[in-house]
């Protein structure tokens, strides 16, 4: 986004925004305490600087920061294994027909095993677009898969391991399989799914479809704004949006003929493509949906959802 147009957004509202890289914050010499920081993340190759960006984030939640999103948002990002946990642990009981199950390595998947015998969707922790992502009907693929999610190449690493084997007898190795991932339940039926952004009170919504012979719409390309809405989806989006208790937030939902799934979500540095390209917006005003037809801004809609959401928190 453009830093001076948030800038004067902020103004606009009566708030003052102060720019800093990670490098810049300093918890020795100043103490965030008490203030609003909103921040980012990254995508970086092995995602090594986000963990740099966690460690800074977190520091400044232990200092008594208010995090925009919390960082409990931040360690979900490009973090499906957490990103299920947090699924699990809410409270809201009609996201739970996606279930989950998560695995640190290959050993640990073939221990616990998987007893549904039906298709399973079985993904990498981290990946955008459906990258690392895949459809298991049997045993047979579920290992294949699993397998190649899970593999860590790192040959120096494997050589000291088996030396440490040699010298010691009786010593466990560590895996080769050792990245993390997770088995979920295939839901047939789902012949496209919508990309939910949420702004405060603006809800802008892309359908996508999966290419032919696919399963997965994520990052096919074969998107547009449909003219009407599965009748619900808009309600199952503010219900989840509502238990967040968030400014903003991104989903990716699936639709059965009868059932809404939450099939992933994010807090924070998720892709702005459904809101800089709509026609329009959906709004609720006591209970009923009102679509909007206008083109939004993306730095004003942005400021305009964090300011209501820290007026509604300074008065609750």
């Amino acid at each position: 986004m453009d830093k001076d147009r948030l800038r004067q957004q902020f103004m606009k509202a009566g708030f003052e925004a102060e720019f800093l890289a990670y490098p810049e914050i300093d918890l020795r010499r100043r103490s965030f305490a008490g203030e609003n920081i909103l921040y980012t993340s990254s995508e970086d190759l092995g995602l090594r600087y986000k963990s740099y960006v966690e460690d800074v984030v977190f520091g400044l939640e232990l200092q008594g920061a208010r995090l925009l999103p919390p960082f409990r948002f931040l360690k979900a990002h490009h973090n499906k294994v957490f990103m299920e946990i947090l699924r699990d642990i809410l409270t809201l009981d009609e996201i739970k027909n996606i279930r989950s199950r998560y695995f640190g390595t290959l050993e640990d998947a073939k221990r616990t095993g998987w007893k549904d015998g039906s298709e399973l969707v079985i993904k990498g922790s981290s990946g955008a677009s459906s990258e690392e992502v895949y459809k298991a009907r049997n045993q047979r693929e579920f290992f294949k898969w699993a397998r190649k999610l899970s593999r860590v190449s790192d040959w120096r690493g494997y050589l000291w391991d088996l030396g440490r084997a040699i010298r010691h007898p009786g010593y466990q190795r560590e895996s080769r399989h050792r990245k993390k991932f997770l088995v979920q339940n295939y839901v047939p039926g789902m012949s496209k799914d919508w990309k939910v952004l949420v702004f405060g009170r603006k809800y802008y919504v892309l359908e996508r479809r999966p290419r032919k012979g696919d399963f997965r719409a994520s990052g096919s390309g074969l998107i547009h704004y449909p003219d009407r809405l599965p009748n619900g989806l808009l309600d199952f989006a503010w219900r989840f949006f509502t238990e967040l208790d968030l400014p903003f937030l991104a989903m990716d939902v699936g639709f059965d003929g009868s059932q809404f799934y939450l099939l992933e979500f994010q807090a924070l540095y998720f892709g702005t493509h459904t809101l800089d390209t709509s026609p329009c917006y959906y709004g609720r005003q006591d209970g009923v949906w009102q679509k909007v037809e206008q083109v939004s801004q993306l730095e004003e809609v942005f400021v305009h959802s964090v300011v209501d959401y820290l007026r509604i928190a300074r008065h609750a």
